[in-house]
């Protein structure tokens, strides 16, 4: 698909598609192999709370409550497409999961959801980003049928059906100076982050020690340090907060890590 918003002519596979000048967002239906390959690229559960962020005609709300046992929302601005997929829903006996509001995605709060689904255009996406990244919560899957974040790499990427599917996991904001004691010492670090890429120094009892790796996936952030000469590193698991982390595993178990730089 590609589209200048309020474009003439709109081109997906080499079929023009006729424009809805009300909508930023042309309705192009996702293959189901597709609609698959996202929810479990997501790994959509029962325990999930799933936004479809421009749901159209609702086959992915649909498919998230019938086939993954999810509670399922979706967002569209026609009304129409609203009717027609609280109506599918029905009729797949998933009306106690699946709803539909009639909104526009941009300004929709998304904010409960454990997993978000995308259907847009590039712009569209990029116009999201700045909200999904502040108004999720950390570990919150986002998948995104064909268009990227730009910038913001993909933690993973599948091909389906010939397009990709791109998949983000919410970083936790673990940028600046963290201390806590575990085993009778004092550690302290000092990290950059850019999106889920994180890095940064570390010390240990006041000396500095190699940070050989940083990892976060959602809230989880493992640290490998290493002292010079030593043989073996250590790695340390926090689970991340906004303002403390807990620490999980050998003698850092039940730590907790604070902000220190304000």
């Amino acid at each position: 698909m590609s589209k200048s918003l309020h474009s003439e002519e709109i081109w997906f596979d080499g079929v023009r598609i006729e424009p809805d000048h009300l909508l930023d967002v042309p309705f192009v239906p996702t293959d189901q192999r597709v609609v698959r390959a996202m929810l479990r690229l997501a790994a959509v559960d029962a325990h999930d709370v799933l936004y479809d962020l421009g749901s159209g005609d609702g086959r992915i709300v649909v498919a998230a409550a019938r086939e993954f046992g999810a509670s399922a929302v979706g967002v569209e601005i026609d009304q129409q497409r609203v009717d027609q997929a609280t109506d599918l829903a029905g009729r797949a006996g998933v009306g106690h999961l699946a709803s539909f509001i009639e909104y526009d995605l941009l300004h929709a709060d998304f904010s409960p959801a454990t997993v978000v689904t995308l259907y847009l255009l590039h712009g569209v996406n990029m116009e999201l980003r700045p909200r999904l990244l502040e108004e999720l919560r950390p570990g919150t899957r986002v998948v995104s049928h064909a268009f990227d974040m730009g910038d913001w790499k993909p933690d993973r990427r599948i091909s389906a059906g010939g397009v990709g599917i791109f998949l983000w996991i919410i970083p936790a904001d673990v940028k600046g100076t963290w201390a806590w004691q575990a085993g009778g010492r004092r550690y302290r670090v000092a990290l950059e982050q850019k999106f889920q890429k994180v890095d940064g120094k570390a010390w240990v009892d006041g000396e500095p020690i190699g940070l050989e790796r940083a990892v976060l996936w959602g809230d989880w952030l493992e640290l490998v340090l290493r002292a010079d000469g030593a043989d073996a590193a250590e790695s340390v698991f926090m689970r991340c907060g906004r303002q403390r982390w807990q620490g999980h595993g050998g003698v850092h178990q039940g730590a907790v890590a604070r902000r220190v730089d304000g």
